[in-house]
C-alpha cells in the first residue's frame, strides 16, 4: 500500500522531484571541491569562491528536466529539424555532463565552451526570431540577453580553466555580454518594478514580500552601476563582486521563499516554474561570480 502512494506520487510529481534530487547532488558535489577555495578566501570573495556551485547546480536542475519532460520540451525544438525528441534527451544529458565537470573543476576548459556554444546556438535559433517578431516584447529581449550572459559566463569559465595555456577573448566577450544584460535589466527594473528582481521577467513580486519597491529600485540602481563598471572594464572585480553578491542574496530570501511556496502548491507547473525562476536567477548570479574570479586582483 505504501510503495503504491510512493510510486503515484513520484509519477505525478517526477519532474519537480528529479529538478530537486539532481540540484541538491550537484550543490553538494560543488560545495565539497570548493572547499579549500572558500577556507582561503576572505570577505565578499567567499562568495565569489561559489561560482562554479552557483553555475553548476542550475544545469543539473535543467539536464533533469529536460530527462524528465522530453516530451514537452521537444516542441521547443525548431520545426526544421529532425529528430526533435533526440534534441530534448541530448541536451538533457549535455547539461548534466556540464554540471558535474563545472561542479568538480574537471575539463571545464571543455565543459564550459560547449556550454556557451549551445546558448548562442539557443539565442541564435530561438530568441533572435523571437526578437525580431515582436521587437516591442520586453520579455523577448530579456530572455535573449539572459541566455548570452549564461553563454559569456560558461565562457568565462572556460578560459579562467585555461589561464596560462591559451591566450582568448572569451572573459572579454563574456565580461560585455553579462554587462549589457546587466544595463539593460537595471532599466527594467526602474520601468517595471512590480515584477520579480535580478531577471525581470514577467512574474510579480508576491504580495506577502515586503518592500516591494525599495528592492526593486536598489537592485536596479545596482545592476546598472556594475553595468557600466564592467562594460568599461573598470573595477571589474569589485562591481562584479558586489553585484554577484547581491543576486545570490535576492535568490536566497526572495526567490528561496517563493520556491518554497510553489513545492508547497498541488501543481505541477507551479512547482516547476518555482524551481525554474530560483535556479535561473542564480546561474545568472554564477554568470557574474564567474567574472569577479576571472578577473585579477589588480583590477
Amino acid at each position: 500500500m505504501h510503495s503504491t502512494i510512493l510510486a503515484a506520487f513520484l509519477e505525478f510529481f517526477r519532474t519537480p522531484v528529479a529538478m530537486c534530487s539532481a540540484g541538491i547532488l550537484i550543490f553538494l558535489i560543488a560545495l565539497w571541491s570548493s572547499k579549500s577555495d572558500i577556507a582561503r578566501a576572505g570577505g565578499l570573495d567567499k562568495v565569489v569562491a561559489l561560482n562554479n556551485l552557483c553555475f553548476a547546480a542550475p544545469l543539473a536542475v535543467f539536464g533533469a528536466l529536460h530527462l524528465s519532460d522530453a516530451r514537452s520540451l521537444m516542441t521547443m525544438v525548431p520545426s526544421y529539424m529532425p529528430w526533435r525528441l533526440f534534441w530534448a534527451y541530448f541536451f538533457g544529458f549535455a547539461l548534466l555532463a556540464a554540471s558535474l565537470s563545472i561542479a568538480t573543476k574537471i575539463q571545464v576548459r571543455w565543459s564550459g565552451l560547449l556550454f556557451g556554444i549551445a546558448m548562442f546556438l539557443f539565442v541564435a535559433m530561438l530568441d533572435i526570431p523571437g526578437v525580431v517578431a515582436s521587437p516591442r516584447d520586453r520579455i523577448a529581449w530579456t530572455l535573449t540577453l539572459r541566455e548570452m550572459s549564461f553563454g559569456g559566463g560558461g565562457w568565462i569559465l572556460a578560459e579562467n580553466a585555461m589561464r596560462g595555456q591559451v591566450k582568448s577573448i572569451l572573459i572579454t566577450v563574456g565580461r560585455v555580454l553579462i554587462a549589457i544584460a546587466a544595463i539593460f535589466y537595471g532599466v527594467e527594473h526602474f520601468l517595471h518594478p512590480a515584477n520579480v528582481p535580478g531577471v525581470p521577467l514577467e512574474k510579480l513580486m508576491p504580495a506577502w514580500i515586503p518592500g516591494h519597491l525599495l528592492i526593486s529600485y536598489l537592485t536596479g540602481a545596482i545592476l546598472l552601476v556594475a553595468g557600466v563598471c564592467m562594460l568599461l572594464n573598470k573595477k571589474t572585480r569589485m562591481a562584479a563582486t558586489y553585484l554577484g553578491t547581491w543576486i545570490v542574496l535576492l535568490v536566497l530570501f526572495i526567490y528561496g521563499p517563493i520556491l518554497i511556496a510553489a513545492l508547497a502548491d498541488p501543481s505541477t507547473g507551479v512547482k516547476i516554474e518555482g524551481i525554474n525562476y530560483f535556479f535561473d536567477t542564480l546561474l545568472f548570479g554564477g554568470a557574474i561570480l564567474a567574472l569577479a574570479s576571472a578577473t585579477p586582483r589588480s583590477d
